[in-house]
C-alpha cells in the first residue's frame, strides 16, 4: 500500500483540459453558435435579398388562393416575404416566413395583381418578383335586379341629370351603364357609373344637342359578370340653347350677413320655358332664406336654383327676381341663367 495521501481534486492535466473548454465556451457566447452570423452582422447588413422567382398558384377557390414561388437568397438570410395585392386603387399586403402562403377574404370574379418581396434580418427588402395578374373563380350566377326607371331632372341645353332606384344584387354590384337609345332601338354607351365603393346612383349625360328628345335606360352589372334587365325607359327634351340674359344685383349687407335681390332679365329674341340659375356661393356661407326660386343643389362654390313654377316663363325682354338671406358678406357673381354666363347690367 501506497504511503502518499489521497488526492481528492482533479489532476492537473484535467484542470487544463477544462480551463481550455472554458475558454472555447465563452468564445463560442460571444460569437454565437457554430454557422451562425455575429450578433453586429444584421446591422452591417445592406445587401438586400435577391427578387423571388415567379409566382405560381396552388390551389385557389372563389374567395382564398394558394400561392408559392422560388425562394430569394441573401448574403445572410431571408427572413421573410411581403406579399401584395392591388384591385383596381385598392392595395392589401401580408407577410410569411415562407416561400408560400393562403390568402383568403378575396372577392369572386376580381381580379387581382399579386407580386412578393423578400426580407432580410438587416430590414432589407429585395426587388419584387414579376407580378400575376389573376382573376378569381365566379361565385355568383345570380344576375342583379334591373335599375329603377331613369328619372330626368336638372335638364339644360347640353346636359342632363338622371337618377334611379339601385338594383338588387346578392354578392357584389360591379356597376351601371347609361344608354341612349338611338332610332331603331339601338343601345349607345354614354355612362359607366362604378360601385366600388358603392356610390349614389345619380349621374350626369352631357354632350347632348340643344332642343332634342332623347330616351335613356339604364343595366347593371354584377362583380361575376351577370347582367341585369335593362331599366324602363326615360325620354327627356332637352332646353333650347342658352338664352342671352343680363343681371342687375342689389344687396344690403351688414358685418355678419346680407340680403341680396337678383333680377334677371332675358336679352335674347326667344322665350326661356323653365329655368335654373346658379352663382357664386362661398362655402362659409349660410342660405337663410330664398325667394322666387327654389334650391337644386349647393357645391363647396355655387348654388343652384330652379323656377318656383309660376315664374317659369321669361319671355325676350321680360324678366325674373330672386331674393335670398345668407350669412357673410359675399355678394352674388358668376350668375348664369340655364348654362348662359349673365353679364352685369348697369341698370
Amino acid at each position: 500500500m501506497s504511503d502518499h495521501p489521497i488526492r481528492n481534486g482533479p489532476r492537473p492535466r484535467a484542470v487544463a483540459v477544462l480551463a481550455v473548454a472554458a475558454l472555447m465556451a465563452a468564445l463560442m457566447a460571444a460569437l454565437g453558435t457554430v454557422g451562425a452570423s455575429p450578433a453586429y452582422a444584421a446591422a452591417d447588413d445592406t445587401e438586400p435579398p435577391t427578387a423571388p422567382g415567379p409566382i405560381t398558384v396552388v390551389a385557389s377557390g372563389t374567395t382564398w388562393i394558394e400561392l408559392a414561388w422560388a425562394a430569394s437568397t441573401d448574403n445572410v438570410g431571408v427572413v421573410g416575404y411581403v406579399v401584395s395585392a392591388r384591385f383596381e386603387d385598392n392595395g392589401r399586403t401580408w407577410s410569411t416566413d415562407t416561400n408560400s402562403i393562403r390568402i383568403t377574404d378575396l372577392g369572386p370574379s376580381r381580379t387581382y395583381i399579386f407580386s412578393v418581396a423578400g426580407l432580410d434580418a438587416a430590414g432589407n427588402r429585395s426587388p419584387s418578383s414579376g407580378t400575376l395578374r389573376l382573376t378569381m373563380p365566379p361565385g355568383d350566377d345570380q344576375a342583379p335586379s334591373a335599375p329603377g326607371q331613369p328619372v330626368a331632372y336638372d335638364v339644360a341645353a347640353t346636359l342632363v341629370w338622371l337618377r334611379w332606384t339601385p338594383s338588387i344584387e346578392n354578392v357584389v354590384l360591379d356597376r351601371y351603364e347609361v344608354y341612349r337609345v338611338d332610332a331603331g332601338g339601338q343601345l349607345a354607351l354614354v355612362r359607366e357609373l362604378y360601385q366600388y365603393p358603392p356610390s349614389p346612383t345619380i349621374t350626369q349625360v352631357s354632350g347632348l344637342m340643344p332642343n332634342t328628345t332623347y330616351t335613356f335606360v339604364v343595366r347593371a352589372r354584377d362583380e361575376a359578370g351577370n347582367w341585369s334587365a335593362l331599366s324602363p325607359p326615360a325620354t327627356v327634351t332637352t332646353l333650347p340653347p342658352p338664352p342671352s340674359c343680363a343681371v342687375r344685383t342689389v344687396v344690403r349687407q351688414w358685418p355678419d350677413g346680407l340680403v341680396a335681390n337678383l333680377v334677371v332679365k332675358n336679352t335674347g329674341t326667344t322665350a326661356v320655358r323653365g329655368w335654373t340659375m346658379s352663382w357664386r356661393f362661398w362655402a362659409a356661407q349660410q342660405l337663410r332664406g330664398l325667394w322666387g326660386a327654389q334650391v337644386v343643389d349647393r357645391t363647396s362654390s355655387y348654388l343652384r336654383v330652379r323656377d318656383a313654377g309660376y315664374n317659369a316663363l321669361i319671355p325676350p325682354g321680360g324678366s325674373v327676381s330672386v331674393g335670398f338671406i345668407a350669412t357673410g358678406t359675399q355678394a352674388p357673381e358668376e350668375v348664369t341663367l340655364n348654362g348662359g354666363t349673365c353679364v352685369v347690367a348697369d341698370k
